[in-house]
């Protein structure tokens, strides 16, 4: 008989455990219930006027208005990352590439006795002269102001460095260059009218001799300029 009530006490307390997990299996069923979203997918916000309407047009820099503001000290100071490839001082030796004394207002691949890269002569058809506009797309990259150029030079980005550098480049040897009077369009502010419509820093040389590294940069044609002298 004793026997039979320890069976039965097993099996009770067996029946109970079935039971216990049951109830929590139903219990933890309806505290976590998920419900389906109504739509598929995540919200993102976008601003009003698209994902471009925040965009601003840039601008080439108003030569008139930087250049008599521009700081050749720092201009000089940057140059020096050039020096490896490039004299700039009247009658210096051609190095990797071209002398640069006089060089703005100067004829595209005209500086006598250096050889330039095929690439650099062909852009002649594209920028005849080195204006300001033009050394400052070249400056800025070169591979891209110049398609198929040996320079490896990767470019200047920054433009108020661009703008020192220029500067006084022009103070050596090319001071007959007529700088342009002040352009309001592009000042800032002239940028938000141009949108609706669409809107490195290691030493190489400029123009370079074939099969040499050289400055050089697929060219979009120089904004207006000044005209240029000599070369």
């Amino acid at each position: 008989m004793s026997g039979n009530l320890e069976w039965n006490k097993i099996f009770g307390a067996g029946l109970a455990t079935v039971f216990t997990i049951l109830v929590v299996q139903q219990a933890s069923g309806f505290v976590y219930a998920t419900k389906a979203p109504e739509k598929m997918g995540y919200a993102v916000e976008i601003p009003e006027g698209g994902a471009e309407g925040g965009a601003e047009a840039v601008l080439p820099p108003d030569w008139g208005t930087l250049i008599p503001v521009a700081d050749l000290a720092a201009g000089e100071a940057a140059f020096a990352r050039c020096q490896a490839c490039h004299t700039i001082n009247a009658g210096g030796a051609n190095g990797i590439g071209p002398n640069l004394y006089g060089v703005v207002g100067r004829a595209v691949a005209g500086h006598a006795g250096f050889a330039y890269s095929d690439a650099m002569v062909a852009h002649q058809a594209e920028d005849p002269t080195w204006s300001l506009d033009a050394l400052d797309q070249f400056i800025t990259a070169p591979a891209r102001y110049v398609s198929g150029t040996n320079m490896s030079f990767a470019g200047l980005r920054d433009t108020e460095s661009r703008v020192n550098l220029i500067a006084w480049m022009m103070s050596q040897g090319s001071g007959g260059y007529a700088v342009p009077a002040p352009d309001p369009a592009r000042q800032p502010g002239a940028a938000g009218a141009a949108v609706e419509g669409g809107a490195d820093t290691t030493g190489a040389p400029i123009d370079g001799a074939a099969g040499q590294p050289n400055i050089e940069t697929p060219a979009a044609p120089p904004a207006s300029d000044s005209a240029p002298v000599g070369g």
